[in-house]
């Protein structure tokens, strides 16, 4: 399910901020779940650009039919403020620590309540104990044995997939934006790496969800969306869309102003089908911060994959969809050996998710995404978002164990990156799995600078596949 949540947290010696936070959970027994999120502010303070990341679990006991009671330990990184050194004092390292317990009422299709939430940043002037309210939206999705990845599914089930399913589309974005009348220290423009979920609830109409970090003019920028977007077909290989965010982020309000960082972001884009399910993507868009002065043109150009079910044969006519595996990951990595400008700058160490698209047997696409709880340069807030392809060896029947390698580009608090890892998977059963992996990252600044480092990890996965034609 998607948990949200709103949190007003005080500041000591400072205006108080309001978390929105936005949590996937995945259940893993009855009652409970585990996930990842993001937070951000939207409307107290000065903290435009502030965000968290966090890995937890999630509780949850019926008391009654409708009323039920709710518990959640999460830990996880963070950082943000009007400006480097007020980050450093907000956030203090970076890493948190957040638990909750709550009561929350069903009502069907969603169900709301409030937790009473302790928060706590460590040597930050962040967190303390406060009510938040949450609103949990459930949801299910056809799934399959991780083994099943390329079968066909039953004509029973595929017909049963087709009719709970509707068509998703992945999207990678490169983003350029444009200040118009900038006030803040940074005038330029800025690159950003985006991803974004799109889910459609009609044939043409979609709710979306987004993420992008800066690679360059400001490097490790962040941003988050959700929205709203509808579809017109031009032609049987061209479509226009046309959406409409609401979100957070950017940087820190005095290089950027964003206030107290909530973002409106307009945007309309064509695309070209270079096949069934891959598209190429041209969009222009209008991303303004209401109660800052922050106003940007965006152009980007983007790769789509379009997941459809909906649209699929019949079990009466054509061929039945497959099945598609996935893996999607959360792990604690620590970077050693950092090295920047030639300077020895100690341990830096993450939590994570990581999700692979199983291409066959030997192949995979993985997305990767880090921050981490601990500080760089003596600041908080160092990230990794990675793109990239794995090889992995072929399990036999009954095997448990195998090795596998990944390259992988995206950005850090530098700009662009490159990371080369490998490890070994050990299968618990056929839904979850141990990993542990080992790599090298190496990074370039705008100046020239390098950045280099050595990884280790350790990760959970949780392993299933999902029908598709």
């Amino acid at each position: 399910m998607v948990l949200l949540d709103y949190q007003v947290l005080r500041v000591k010696g400072d205006e108080p901020i309001d978390l929105m936070g936005v949590h996937v959970v995945n259940k893993v027994a009855d009652g409970l779940y585990a996930g990842a999120g993001m937070s951000a502010p939207l409307f107290r303070g000065k903290y435009g650009g502030f965000a968290t990341f966090d890995i937890g679990a999630h509780a949850q006991y019926p008391l009654t039919s409708r009323l039920f009671a709710t518990a959640g330990l999460a830990l996880g990184g963070g950082a943000g403020g009007r400006n480097v050194e007020n980050a450093k004092a907000l956030a203090g390292t970076g890493g948190f620590v957040k638990g909750y317990v709550g009561l929350g009422y069903d009502f069907g299709a969603v169900s709301v309540g409030a937790n009473l939430t302790h928060m706590k940043f460590n040597r930050a002037a962040v967190g303390g104990t406060q009510a938040n309210l949450f609103l949990e939206i459930p949801y299910t999705y056809f799934t399959g044995p991780y083994a099943s990845h390329g079968q066909l599914l039953s004509p029973a089930d595929g017909q049963q997939a087709a009719q709970a399913s509707s068509e998703r589309i992945v999207t990678a974005v490169l983003d350029n934006y444009r200040q118009r009348d900038p006030e803040g220290t940074f005038k330029g423009a800025f690159n950003v790496l985006d991803f974004q979920y799109s889910q459609f609830f009609s044939a043409a109409s979609y709710w979306f969800a987004s993420l992008g970090m800066g690679y360059r003019g400001l490097p490790l920028s962040n941003q988050v969306f959700g929205g709203v977007g509808q579809r017109v077909r031009i032609s049987p290989r061209v479509s226009v869309y046309g959406q409409l965010g609401i979100g957070s982020g950017i940087y820190a309000p005095e290089v950027i102003n964003t206030d107290s960082g909530l973002l409106v972001y307009p945007k309309v884009s064509a695309e070209y089908a270079l096949s069934k399910d891959v598209g190429l993507a041209l969009s222009a868009g209008y991303l303004v911060a209401p109660r800052g002065s922050s106003k940007n043109q965006s152009f980007g150009i983007a790769l789509t994959r379009h997941l459809r079910v909906a649209d699929g044969p019949s079990t009466g006519s054509g061929s039945l969809p497959t099945y598609q595996a996935f893996r999607i990951g959360l792990f604690q990595e620590t970077d050693l050996g950092v090295r920047y400008r030639d300077l020895d700058r100690g341990q830096v160490r993450m939590i994570g998710v990581q999700m692979d698209a199983i291409i066959d047997k030997h192949w995979y696409v993985a997305l990767r995404g880090a921050g981490a709880y601990s500080t760089y340069l003596g600041y908080p807030g160092y990230g990794e978002l990675l793109l990239g392809i794995g090889l992995q060896s072929q399990l036999d029947r009954g095997d448990r164990l195998q090795a596998f390698g990944q390259l992988m580009a995206g950005t850090n608090v530098h700009g662009l990156a490159v990371k080369g890892s490998g490890g070994l998977r050990y299968a618990l059963d056929d839904r979850m799995a141990l990993s542990m992996n080992a790599g090298r990252i190496v990074a370039r600044s705008a100046a020239g600078n390098r950045f280099v480092a050595n990884s280790v990890s350790f990760g959970l996965e949780y392993l299933f596949s999902t029908p598709g034609w």
